[in-house]
């Protein structure tokens, strides 16, 4: 078994989708690590709605492929389309991060995703979720890495949020 870390976002009925996707994976993988949920500005969209992101993780001896399929599906089974520019909105977007400690490409998957170390949206909650772990090529532990990030203009804050009637984000 693996721990199996990906990241989520949704910037159309960002509530809702985050829900959906939250149940498909427990339903799927199990007891899930969930860190605060983020609403960050868009970073290279035209389209201004803030997106909701966090990161999750599970254990799961899934092969990479698989496991890249399973959150593609989920994607388009949740009005996301292969067509869309890169830089849309979208309901859900959901990326694996991390694998165990693979790196290279697997599957067609390059691992570890390199949004880890470019995008405030992804590495804070990873840092909060796992802050021992380290990234799978450089070593470094995600929250060294978050204290040492410039985050710039990348400006996220936590939100209220509650899953299965629990309260799993605050704001502040």
């Amino acid at each position: 078994m693996a721990l199996v870390v990906v990241s989520i976002g949704s910037n159309i009925e960002r509530e809702r989708h985050v829900q959906i996707c939250l149940d498909a994976l427990h339903a799927e993988f199990g007891n899930l690590l969930i860190s605060r949920v983020f609403e960050s500005e868009p970073v290279g969209f035209e389209d201004g709605r803030n997106f909701f992101n966090l990161v999750t993780a599970f254990e799961s001896d899934a092969g990479v492929g698989e496991l890249q399929a399973w959150c593609k599906h989920l994607e388009y089974a949740n009005g996301r389309r292969k067509i869309s520019p890169k830089f849309s909105p979208r309901t859900l977007d959901v990326d694996l991060l991390t694998v165990g400690t693979l790196s290279g490409d697997i599957d067609g998957v390059e691992l570890p995703r390199d949004e880890i170390v470019k995008h405030a949206f992804v590495l804070k909650p990873l840092a909060e979720l796992l802050p021992e772990h380290r990234h799978p090529t450089n070593g470094e532990r995600y929250a060294d890495l978050w204290a040492e990030f410039d985050a710039g203009d990348q400006r996220l804050w936590p939100v209220d949020f509650v899953w299965q009637g629990q309260r799993i984000s605050r704001a502040s």
